[in-house]
């Protein structure tokens, strides 16, 4: 009962990450989804359509462009007369001031009184003229403004802007308009600006109403499109007429506004069909490849890659930043195929086309475009151990772009002059975009846990540090190691394992005996340091070599797989020699299995298995007395049967045919290393 309470838990909890993770997916993805009701075409002025059939969807008026408006605006506008407020106080006030300043002290200043006439003709004659601030008479010059509405009481004239004054340009006229008969400097003493004041005041109501009026009469627009009506067709260049009319349906279309219903309406369409494609690819995973569905790491690395383009894809659709086809979607199936395989590869790329596809106006067109790019980048890609690798397959999902377009376009153009051109260099920059799926290898790696074929082969080169060392320190363990890779990889390729993982891992899987390399036979030269050690303490040496090799390990940052097959070549098995060796001489005692045991565990894979195997026979090859054809066979089933005996590979998915077949590849190698004969008969007598 305790046992199946605690399974129920670990479920309800594995479930509680699931569903944590499916909420989180849908939400992300559905909140960067472009929102309905947006005008989500890109095109210019003499350049080819390079979508479907567009046709429009309601009635909706052709908008005249900017510059007939302005032009029809500034005729109306030639007529129009901005009203002006005259304030005859200010006038008379000012020039009362003037009358008093003269009687209490300009008297003494001003060396006559025709001075003083002077002054006070001129202040009645740019009052009488009117006054106006420099920023409004700026105003009416920017405006191309030669006349005012001047309001005088209950009555109106016009007033030409010419003769208008500022208070800068009145006082220039008052003290250089006569400089013969008055003396300059005398007037600049008076500091007659103080009696210049506007007396001409902007009626903004009045004066913006009358614009207005004038304005209603202009026609913003210069006919009608119905609904249902044709604009433009795939392939179709677009003239003058044509763009006005985009313009236009993209003018009304910003002003259609959605109610909060149909926005409510249109969210819960997208959360039920993402729900329902991240729904789908939960099941698949739940169906087909259950290893993944218990692995976190492959949840975070699938769902990160469709959320990572899911998104990308909607930014840029939204915002317009640049054709959609410049998005590398074929990375992310390339990436899945590296680490996992090409099935969950061609299904996590389905999922992610069609959930981008919502974004877009044409969908068709550009599922047909990704679906067949994802499984040409699938299919030329099988296994990356080579940077020329991915070059291919980038030039290959190109040229799919590139030629199923064109049969795309050959199928709607009438013309040839109607294809377009301009989306080839879109499909060159997504195969160039393409090629950045290598350094990306390295970020996934570290971030997720995976480790790809282009990192085993990095590893398996006989140049690295460790390898060298290994080389130098422990020579007879590196030859082991080298022939194991050559048997395992032999193997794996006949029952179709993973042959680059096993070979990598039998360069590594010894690494741990270079800490003491004298206590291993196959690094002896004539002293074997067990003679001086008992059966136990011997058994403790040869099995720390596994956790010395998982140190260094850590130490070099060697993958995790690779620690797996430190971890696992021996299993959970015993050191048979000095176990059997002290069972002979103690045979009353009762021996602790636990002294001459391996940690364990035992291999789980079809490649840890076979590096078990293969080591094991490996190594007992090199006591046969002679190698001949019926011992090589005897040894290699023997090793292998009792291996199975023993429950070595209870844990791992290889099955009865595929270790027959192990041990045929086994026989025919090791009789090639060996160079066996065949034995010559003996003359009869």
């Amino acid at each position: 009962m305790k046992s199946f309470q605690t399974e129920r838990k670990f479920s309800y909890r594995d479930l509680f990450y699931k569903l944590i993770l499916f909420v989180a997916t849908v939400t992300i993805i559905v909140y960067f989804l472009p929102k309905e009701g947006q005008f989500n075409y890109q095109f210019e002025i003499n350049k080819p359509w390079k979508y479907g059939l567009l046709q429009a969807s309601f009635d909706f008026p052709i908008y005249k462009d900017e510059s007939q408006i302005k032009k029809e605006q500034d005729s109306i506008l030639a007529s129009y007369r901005p009203y002006y407020i005259r304030n005859k106080d200010i006038g008379e006030q000012m020039i009362h001031k003037f009358q008093n300043d003269y009687n209490v002290s300009l008297r003494k200043i001003l060396p006559s009184v025709s001075y003083y006439y002077y002054i006070e003709k001129q202040l009645k004659d740019f009052y009488k003229k009117g006054i106006i601030s420099s920023s409004d008479l700026s105003q009416l010059h920017k405006d191309s403004l030669a006349y005012i509405q001047e309001i005088d009481q209950n009555t109106s004239h016009e007033l030409a802007v010419q003769s208008i004054y500022t208070t800068k340009q009145a006082y220039e006229s008052l003290i250089c308009s006569d400089t013969l008969h008055f003396q300059k400097n005398l007037l600049q003493q008076c500091n007659l600006n103080n009696y210049l004041t506007p007396n001409l005041t902007y009626d903004a109501k009045r004066s913006e109403a009358l614009r207005n009026d004038l304005l209603e009469d202009i026609s913003w627009a210069n006919g009608f499109v119905m609904n249902g009506q044709k604009i433009v067709d795939r392939g179709e260049i677009i003239d003058k007429r044509t763009f006005i009319i985009l313009n236009s349906l993209q003018q009304e279309w910003d002003k259609r506004s959605e109610t909060t219903t149909e926005k409510r309406l249109a969210l819960v369409g997208q959360v039920l069909f993402v729900s329902l494609l991240i729904a789908t690819f939960f099941i698949y995973l739940e169906l087909f490849r259950s290893d993944y569905y218990q692995n976190r790491r492959s949840w975070y690395l699938l769902f990160s890659l469709i959320i990572f383009f899911s998104v990308i894809s909607s930014i840029t659709v939204e915002h317009l930043l640049t054709s959609v086809y410049v998005i590398p979607f074929a990375m992310g199936p390339i990436i899945i195929r590296i680490f996992l395989d090409s099935r969950t590869a061609f299904m996590a790329h389905i999922i992610l086309v069609l959930l981008c596809s919502i974004s877009l106006r044409t969908p068709h067109e550009f599922i047909l475009l990704q679906s067949m790019a994802g499984m040409v980048g699938i299919y030329s890609l099988r296994e990356l151990s080579q940077r020329s690798q991915l070059l291919r397959s980038a030039l290959l999902v190109t040229c799919t772009y590139a030629i199923l377009y064109l049969s795309l376009d050959l199928m709607h153009a009438n013309d040839v002059s109607q294809l377009s051109t301009h989306i080839y260099i879109n499909f060159i920059i997504n195969g160039i975009l393409l090629l950045f799926t290598y350094p990306l290898l390295f970020i996934l790696e570290k971030t997720f846990g995976f480790t790809s074929n282009v990192t085993l082969v990095e590893l398996s080169n006989i140049n690295t540090k460790l390898m060298r060392e290994m080389s130098e320190i422990a020579p007879g363990t590196f030859q082991h190691s080298l022939q194991l890779a050559n048997l395992t990889a032999a193997a794996a390729n006949r029952i179709g394992a993973n042959s680059q993982l096993v070979r990598t891992g039998a360069m590594y899987h010894d690494i741990g005996k270079m800490l003491n390399p004298a206590f291993f036979t196959e690094n002896q030269t004539g002293v074997n340091p067990h003679d001086q050690l008992s059966y136990k303490q011997s058994a403790q040496v040869v099995i720390s070599h596994i956790t010395d090799g998982l140190r260094l390990a850590d130490k070099y940052d060697l993958p995790q797989v690779i620690k797996d097959f430190i971890r696992t070549h021996h299993g959970a098995g015993v050191t048979k020699y000095f176990y059997i060796s002290y069972q002979n001489e103690h045979p009353d005692e009762e021996v602790d299995k636990s002294f001459f045991q391996y940690p364990g565990p035992n291999p789980f894979t079809k490649e840890q298995a076979i590096l078990m195997m293969a080591d094991a026979v490996e190594a007992a090859s090199r006591s046969l007395p002679e190698y001949t054809e019926e011992s090589i066979s005897n040894l290699v089933d023997r090793i292998i049967d009792s291996q199975v005996q023993d429950g070595c590979f209870k844990e791992c998915p290889i099955t009865f045919k595929d270790i027959a077949t192990v041990k045929s590849v086994f026989k025919e190698k090791l009789k090639t290393m060996y160079h066996t004969r065949i034995s010559y008969p003996e003359l009869k007598k």
